[in-house]
């Protein structure tokens, strides 16, 4: 009863009498159903007119119907329970169930893309270590955090087929992932592999999910982190230092063999080349040499005086072609001269010199022709030899 009702404390100081305020909300509901409110507390209980009930009734009839439609979007699912047992799926649109507590209807997002993180929460410094530290095949400890992203593909399965599907998803990403790093390298899982680790984990993770019938699609594997424990961070840097150094080493002995073997096996054919041209020019030279001989052999069995003769001359020619020749002449008088040969050869080697320079191109003596001293180194000789006599 409102404060400002008309009755309140008259009747003393105490509260309301509450058959009193019984009667008067009687009344109110007569009212209100089309029945003419009494005088008394017994009066008028035959005069209610039952339509007013009828309409109530069918209102209240009304709303409970009405309470069976729902609306499904685009990205929804909807599953109709008929006493809580699965009855059907509805796709989207404007949809009708029996109202509860018959039938109720529940709407899943099939197309929102839900997340799963393993070795962290929400950022990945906020490490989970029970997570995170798993066990390679060379018997390492590394640190790894990945977010799984999956989507729904049977809302049925995903809502009766197991208890708690995101934890079961979780779990499988956990499982699938230690598995494919069980079986790998520490190197690989932290470098060059890192791309195939999560696309097999992807693959492990859906066939786990598919035989406990989830409805759960993994879409993508995203790798957040792969380092080695915070315990031994400056140990492993210092082996991940000595290893780059060893693969600089390496190409730079490889760089080196690259630039000296080409020029070594360059220089091995050439050799090689020239070996074969020595070879060549020697048997050409024998050959012709025995030819030769042969041909001297004929000559000397026609005419053995004039071959010898002949012989004995190309030799000579062979023997002061490529000597150096000073003639004396002792004709004139018996004395003994005693000439500088060593100043006679210098400066006939020294005007030889100077000749050419003054012609520019003139022709190089031949090594067969023979060598003429220099008339002033003649005068000189005749000067002295008349000083010679008395």
């Amino acid at each position: 009863m409102a404060l400002n009702d008309p009755n309140w404390g008259r009747r003393g100081d105490g509260p309301p009498d509450l058959d009193e305020l019984w009667n008067r909300l009687r009344q109110r509901l007569a009212g209100l159903l089309g029945a003419r409110p009494g005088r008394g507390p017994g009066e008028g209980r035959g005069n209610r007119f039952p339509g007013g009930a009828l309409i109530l009734v069918g209102l209240v009839l009304l709303v409970w119907v009405a309470s069976g439609f729902y609306i499904v979007d685009a990205s929804e699912r909807g599953v109709v329970l008929r006493f809580g047992r699965y009855v059907q799926t509805t796709e989207p649109g404007p949809r009708w169930h029996l109202p509860y507590p018959i039938e109720s209807a529940e709407v899943v997002n099939v197309s929102e893309v839900r997340t799963k993180e393993i070795g962290y929460q929400r950022d990945p410094r906020n490490k989970v270590a029970r997570e995170s530290l798993m066990l390679t095949d060379d018997e390492n400890i590394i640190d790894l955090q990945f977010a799984v992203q999956y989507i729904l593909r049977d809302p049925t399965e995903y809502m009766f087929n197991n208890d708690r599907p995101d934890d079961t998803v979780k779990q499988a990403a956990e499982s699938a992932i230690r598995e494919i790093v069980g079986k790998s390298r520490m190197d690989f899982v932290l470098y060059e592999g890192r791309e195939q680790v999560a696309a097999s984990a992807q693959v492990l993770m859906q066939q786990i999910l598919d035989r406990y019938k989830t409805g759960i699609s993994i879409s993508k594997v995203t790798m957040q982190q792969a380092q080695p424990p915070e315990q031994v961070q400056a140990a492993f840097d210092d082996a991940v230092k000595a290893g780059q150094d060893r693969e600089r080493q390496k190409n730079e002995g490889q760089a080196y063999a690259n630039e000296v073997v080409p020029k070594a096996r360059g220089t091995a054919a050439r050799l090689m080349q020239e070996a074969e041209g020595y070879r060549q020019r020697v048997t050409a030279n024998a050959e012709g040499e025995a030819a030769r001989f042969l041909q001297i052999t004929k000559e000397y069995a026609r005419a053995p005086g004039v071959t010898r003769e002949r012989l004995y001359l190309e030799a000579m020619q062979h023997i002061y072609s490529s000597t150096t020749k000073i003639v004396v002449d002792q004709k004139s008088g018996p004395n003994l001269l005693f000439l500088p040969l060593d100043k006679i050869i210098q400066m006939s080697a020294g005007g030889a010199a100077q000749g050419d320079a003054d012609t520019g191109s003139a022709p190089e003596p031949q090594a067969g022709a023979p060598t003429t001293l220099d008339p002033r180194s003649r005068d000189a000789f005749r000067s002295r030899e008349r000083e010679a006599r008395p």
